[in-house]
């Protein structure tokens, strides 16, 4: 799903977002059995937490708009619990890359399905729309085991290693990569994509650049990723919320969210923020139920202040 947003993620900050460490993860993951793969996590992160005092400060600031009246204790234990909870997300999602039919069947569980099939009957495609929560990389296998034809629009990696061997995943599961930046008819594939009835999958919860609009989370202004909600007023296709959680039985809950259609009768700047307001509150809810699922390993706040003052300073230019 698309990597939208301006500040790097916490692997490009860490230096282990490379070629070798990432190659080295898959690897061992998939020769590996789960729980030794599971333990080997579970140090790493818990080494990341102690030593990587910077992105673990990040984390606790990050938090303390969820849960305001906690102690910096507890902040901590849930960010100690956010890089566990990641640990196991990644090993989660490299096994499955090989799970046969009859193991996928067990490991999700898909409530509200419905909610997809009716977006997809009305023709027009669907803007799969989700945030850095969950284990959102593990979409691209649900979709393609329950049958929905998929396409993700994703920033190509820093390292092109990296970058590979995402796409071949991709590959691998017969899901299509639209990558941002690549050419200038990116709106003009994700428009074909949807007018053939097919998903399109995008992060909305990191702005890219100019590509933003400004949403309210947790009591805080925040820029969203403007495109899916855009796309969405242009197309007529619904965006479809969606949040895939780890249960303590190992199986993951699939829980898409009450379609979003974005008013074609509003002036569209007002349509485009509603809708992107809709999709704030829905992924608000689900990290108020599950904050260690909440995967912003960089001063997420800081990074909505500064987005804040490069708007009001480009106001006032053109002013």
């Amino acid at each position: 799903m698309h990597e939208g947003g301006d500040v790097p993620s916490w692997q490009n900050n860490a230096g282990v977002n490379n070629g070798r460490v990432f190659g080295w993860t898959c690897t061992l993951v998939s020769i590996l059995p789960k729980r030794v793969s599971y333990a080997l996590g579970w140090l790493a992160m818990a080494i990341a937490h102690r030593r990587m005092a910077g992105v673990t400060q990040a984390l606790v600031d990050n938090l303390r708009a969820v849960r305001p009246d906690a102690s910096p204790r507890e902040l901590d234990r849930v960010a100690a619990a956010t890089y566990q909870s990641y640990a196991r997300d990644v090993t989660d999602f490299l096994r499955s890359l090989s799970m046969a039919r009859a193991d996928l069947d067990r490991l999700f569980v898909f409530r509200e399905r419905e909610r997809f099939d009716t977006a997809r009957a009305l023709g027009r495609g669907l803007i799969l729309v989700t945030g850095h929560f969950g284990n959102w990389e593990l979409g691209a296998v649900m979709m393609r085991h329950f049958g929905f034809p998929l396409d993700v629009v994703a920033m190509a990696e820093p390292d092109p290693l990296v970058n590979g061997i995402r796409r071949r995943m991709r590959e691998s599961l017969g899901v299509g990569t639209i990558e941002v930046r690549q050419s200038l008819d990116t709106a003009l594939q994700i428009r074909r994509r949807l007018g053939e009835n097919a998903t399109v999958a995008m992060l909305m919860d990191r702005h890219l650049g100019r590509d933003r609009v400004r949403v309210t989370f947790f009591g805080r202004d925040a820029w969203f990723l403007r495109a899916p909600a855009l796309l969405g007023y242009l197309s007529g296709a619904p965006l479809v919320p969606c949040f895939i959680e780890r249960q303590a039985d190992g199986r993951f809950l699939v829980l898409p969210g009450v379609p979003i259609h974005v008013d074609r009768e509003l002036p569209r700047d007002e349509a485009v923020r509603r809708a992107a307001q809709a999709f704030a509150s829905a992924l608000e809810a689900r990290i108020h139920e599950r904050p260690d699922l909440w995967y912003q390993f960089y001063p997420y706040w800081r990074s909505q202040d500064a987005a804040s003052a490069d708007h009001t300073k480009g106001m006032a230019c053109t002013g």
